[in-house]
């Protein structure tokens, strides 16, 4: 990704970029499950191309620590639940931790049950939704991932930041072959592209963003809202997020977006009350799984060999991130110059070896 640092931006090793992640957790105090599971989800950003939600993140949670925003050591239970549903209490662990677990309670109840259900309580910042939809599509499962945030997407036709960018992710096995992920933001455009823009010194593409009063703006440093996916039919991405904010917050008793502390703190030592929301789905529940393998692979084959037009190729949701993903494995991921100087201040801090860069 070309930005006016490029030049300042080198590149790590997955695996070196894994190992000082998860050692900065452990000499910050967290226990070996949330080191563990918070360095797993930044990497799948990382290794997948979704870097705002990668290894940049880590100062961030560090911060979020120290501050008493998120707890080192949580206790996560079961709180209520029957059949194949079941609410957790997160304990105000690292999003990442509640999720994982959370997921994990889900894949249990679905082979028993052909489908489980599982309500967050009390979690935090979980980073990239395609991490928990993914781990249940590895695992044979049909996995979904909802999650809201604090607010800056205006509704169709608003003038206040109202719902957060509010992910929807749905990963979905695919025999002999990479999973079907689909991990999207309900806001026309991340937030992080707007700060790509700024930097670049480029317009925005039109109706992606507002000022303060909900009126489109392509100058990206008037931004102060975004606007829901869907254009002039942006009433679908509203509609999308508020799907999203009822499954996580309202069926969870946790805060809605314009009630959520911001990420950015000033305030790092309250926790921030977030809840979340997983699915998984057994196919073998529904059908012979020779059956579901089959559909899928000639929906996949049908798809990728479809007609394009001059200059274009289709691509299945999931596609471009395997690419990025093979490319990154074999030469290594970007650390931009912001992330490096982090970086060094936290391996100075904790006294652990840096990251090698080539």
């Amino acid at each position: 990704m070309a930005h006016s640092n490029e030049k300042a931006t080198v590149l790590a090793s997955l695996d070196e970029l894994e190992r000082f992640c998860r050692a900065v957790f452990l000499a910050a105090g967290t226990d070996d499950e949330t080191a563990d599971a918070a360095t797993r989800a930044m990497m799948h950003g990382t290794r997948l191309g979704v870097d705002s939600h990668g290894v940049r993140l880590l100062a961030h949670y560090i911060t979020a620590l120290e501050g008493g925003r998120l707890n080192r050591r949580p206790q996560i239970r079961r709180v209520s639940g029957f059949g194949a549903v079941e609410t957790i209490d997160a304990d105000h662990a690292h999003g990442a931790r509640a999720t994982y677990a959370a997921m994990d309670s889900a894949m249990a109840l679905a082979e028993k049950f052909g489908i489980g259900a599982v309500a967050i309580r009390n979690s935090s910042h979980f980073g990239p939704a395609g991490a928990y939809a993914l781990e249940a599509a590895r695992q044979g499962y049909i996995g979904l991932t909802f999650c809201n945030s604090d607010s800056f997407v205006r509704l169709h036709d608003g003038a206040m930041r109202f719902h957060g960018t509010n992910p929807i992710a749905i990963g979905v096995p695919a025999a002999d072959d990479m999973p079907w992920l689909l991990d999207m933001a309900t806001s026309a455009v991340p937030y992080n592209r707007v700060l790509l823009y700024r930097s670049l010194g480029q317009q925005l593409p039109q109706g992606v963003a507002s000022d303060g009063d909900g009126v489109d703006t392509r100058d990206p440093h008037a931004v102060e809202m975004l606007a829901p996916v869907g254009g002039e039919f942006g009433f679908k991405g509203a509609a999308l997020a508020g799907m999203v904010e009822i499954f996580s917050a309202v069926l969870t008793g946790m805060k809605l977006s314009f009630d959520i502390a911001p990420m950015g703190g000033p305030d790092f030592s309250t926790p921030r009350g977030l809840g979340a929301f997983v699915l998984a789905l057994k196919p073998e529940a529904f059908l012979e799984r020779e059956v579901f393998d089959e559909g899928m692979k000639r929906y996949l084959e049908v798809l990728r060999g479809s007609p394009v037009r001059e200059d274009c190729k289709v691509m299945a949701p999931g596609d471009r991130e395997w690419a990025v993903a093979a490319r990154r494995e074999r030469e290594g991921a970007p650390v931009d110059p912001v992330t490096r100087a982090a970086f060094s201040e936290l391996a100075a801090k904790f006294s652990v070896i840096p990251p090698a860069y080539h």
